[in-house]
């Protein structure tokens, strides 16, 4: 078994023909979602279901850039119960820090519970991501807004926080569902929208990755702001 650093803090097993996807375990022994855990000289890794997480569907499908790192901070729109914020907490590491912001409660329950509580740079929020502004005492400047909010208005969203929230030169990473915008349209057609509707919102757009067949009728964008 061998393994190789994909990006800073993912890291790639290979065990005979499988390629895994992992990320350095920041609570060793302990899984969020039922995940196999993967020791190699003695450091634990966590391995990153693409199937369950669309960033990590993104980087199987030849992502270029991964524009997270440790130490940095994040806004995560659209959290759930922490599946990807979990791995993205591993690659930030203790230095860094998540505020993870969900409407649902239950599903943000299930973030304290299962995820937050063990870990320390997870910081859980009950909101709504359409109102930045009723975040803002909680919510610092940010290297990076990741957006996973699946709504047809889901690319001003991204705008809308980014405004208050995202540092200039900053990051915006967004998993668009294009059937949870328009049904009858073609994906293709309502990523462009998409991507159009962060352009004039101040961000250059780096990629559109999408992501079948993990994740059918999604993409992944990145895009920086402000520059």
């Amino acid at each position: 078994m061998s393994i190789d650093e994909v990006f800073p803090g993912v890291y790639q097993i290979q065990a005979d023909s499988k390629r895994i996807l992992t990320t350095r375990n920041l609570t060793p022994g302990l899984t969020v979602y039922g995940e196999y855990l993967h020791i190699r000289d003695g450091v634990e890794y966590r391995s990153w279901v693409p199937f369950r997480s669309k960033l990590a569907a993104a980087i199987m499908k030849g992502l270029r850039r991964l524009p997270l790192g440790e130490g940095d901070s994040v806004l995560y729109l659209g959290v759930a119960s922490g599946t990807t914020c979990s791995h993205i907490s591993d690659i930030v590491g203790p230095l860094g820090h998540i505020w993870g912001l969900d409407f649902a409660p239950r599903s943000l329950r299930d973030l304290i519970e299962n995820v937050a509580k063990h870990r320390g740079n997870i910081s859980p929020i009950l909101a709504d991501a359409r109102r930045p502004e009723a975040y803002s005492s909680q919510v610092p400047t940010v290297d990076v807004v990741y957006a996973d909010v699946a709504q047809p208005d889901q690319a001003e969203i991204v705008v809308g926080n980014s405004e208050f929230y995202l540092k200039k030169g900053g990051w915006a990473i967004m998993a668009v569902k294009s059937r949870s915008i328009d049904v009858s349209r073609a994906p293709r057609s309502i990523y462009a929208e998409q991507v159009e509707v962060l352009e004039r919102g101040g961000f250059t757009v780096e990629e559109v990755l999408e992501l079948e067949p993990f994740e059918k009728d999604h993409a992944l964008v990145t895009a920086r702001y402000g520059v």
